[in-house]
């Protein structure tokens, strides 16, 4: 599926659900209390978002989020205020898998229930074959102040164009 949104738009508000890092959360009996993260909050940052279509599936635990976070520095570096990573998982998974890989919000573990905001981009994905249900598709975004300066969807299962890599040369 293409994107609706485009290089130069402005993204639609969105609001997402989000369980912030505290040291409790390091006993892995904790849940955390979700809250909410509006994308008014990027208002005047660079962000780098990812999508995955669900926490802990293969493709997105072993190929996608870690070369994120062994990158990080490298995004820091050119300028990136957030990192975040997006999925139709509840807040709790979400967090459950940021907890996994010790992300303690250096990228932050965001939920689109139902991938809401992801559908109001073009963005979603039907996986009900499959038992998954609607979930975000696998993507990347790059905003400057809300504007997106760079957005390219998987054409398959890999990760190429939404990875770490083609995000830092997008920069």
């Amino acid at each position: 599926m293409a994107p609706t949104i485009k290089v130069g738009d402005t993204i639609p508000a969105g609001t997402f659900q989000y369980i912030a890092y505290t040291p409790e959360l390091e006993n892995a009996a904790a849940c955390g209390i979700p809250t909410k993260l509006s994308t008014d909050e990027w208002k005047g940052k660079k962000v780098v978002l990812f999508s995955v279509p669900g926490a802990f599936t293969p493709t997105c635990h072993v190929n996608h989020l870690p070369p994120y976070l062994e990158k990080y520095a490298q995004f820091k570096a050119k300028g990136v205020d957030v990192i975040a990573v997006l999925a139709a998982n509840d807040a709790f998974v979400m967090s459950g898998w940021a907890r996994a890989f010790g992300l303690k919000d250096k990228i932050l573990a965001l939920s689109d229930p139902d991938a809401k905001w992801s559908k109001s981009i073009g963005l979603d994905k039907d996986l009900s074959a499959i038992g998954f249900g609607t979930r975000t598709d696998r993507y990347a975004i790059i905003l400057d102040d809300l504007k997106v300066k760079y957005v390219e969807v998987e054409p398959g299962a890999e990760v190429t164009v939404s990875g770490a890599d083609a995000v830092l040369a997008a920069l």
